[in-house]
């Protein structure tokens, strides 16, 4: 399968302070995987390095894009909707998203808008935390993109409706595209990913196919994760 994101050498300070270093990853087209890492890790600038928001040294390619603009075009990152007047309804907030993106399907919002339960005529100072979080998803979702970039998307979000949206993650992922999901309920993701990526030390500790870890360690996705900072695992 071809690579939709290919990084070297990726490194990051922020006020003289390494976030990142030596990050090297490539991730297949098609798959969903899972970005773990302590509090404080790097994971959101990770992705914020991606989408071209923060600027590292290295190099990062996204579908054959290399410039930080023309990337853009290929990635929907769950932004958090801090630019947005609190007053201002969602079916704003949708307009605003078909204006600047090209690739904003209206169809395929108004479909996860029904599933996830959002009426457009609400404003988001209305919004309880869980339901910001769904509309979040809608928006990022409704992109026609190569990579979705999902920033710890379900912490608000009721433990009955967030199993319901993560398991449907798949159906509305298009087969051509991969979405990395970056999260704190390891158990409830971890039957719908088929890698895990894992920041520790600043840097890319692990990057494995899931099959491949519950054959070869024995242990589910969130034991043999909690055993890398036990040290019960060997991941060089």
């Amino acid at each position: 399968m071809p690579n939709v994101l290919a990084i070297q050498g990726l490194t990051y300070k922020r006020n003289q302070k390494l976030i990142l270093k030596n990050i090297d990853l490539t991730l297949e087209t098609g798959k969903i995987v899972g970005l773990l890492g302590e509090n404080g890790a790097g994971k959101t600038t990770l992705m914020r390095l991606i989408t071209g928001s923060a600027q590292g040294s290295g190099d990062i390619m996204v579908s054959d894009a290399t410039t930080a603009t023309a990337r853009k075009a290929h990635v929907s990152f769950s932004e958090q909707l801090h630019g947005f007047n609190k007053n201002v309804k969602i079916s704003r907030v949708v307009d605003f998203y078909q204006t600047v993106y090209s690739d904003f399907d209206l169809n395929r919002y108004h479909e996860l808008a029904d599933f996830l339960q959002l009426n457009g005529e609400l404003k988001l100072l209305a919004l309880s935390k869980g339901m910001r979080e769904k509309l979040i998803i809608a928006l990022t979702l409704a992109r026609q993109t190569d990579l979705y970039l999902l920033d710890e998307p379900f912490g608000g979000i009721d433990s009955m409706s967030r199993k319901k949206i993560i398991s449907s993650i798949i159906q509305w992922k298009p087969d051509n595209a991969t979405m990395l999901i970056s999260d704190h309920y390891v158990t409830e993701i971890a039957p719908i990913l088929d890698e895990i990526v894992v920041v520790k030390d600043q840097t890319i500790a692990v990057h494995q196919k899931t099959d491949t870890i519950r054959s070869e360690s024995g242990m589910d996705i969130e034991d043999y994760y909690e055993s890398l900072y036990a040290g019960g695992v060997d991941h060089d």
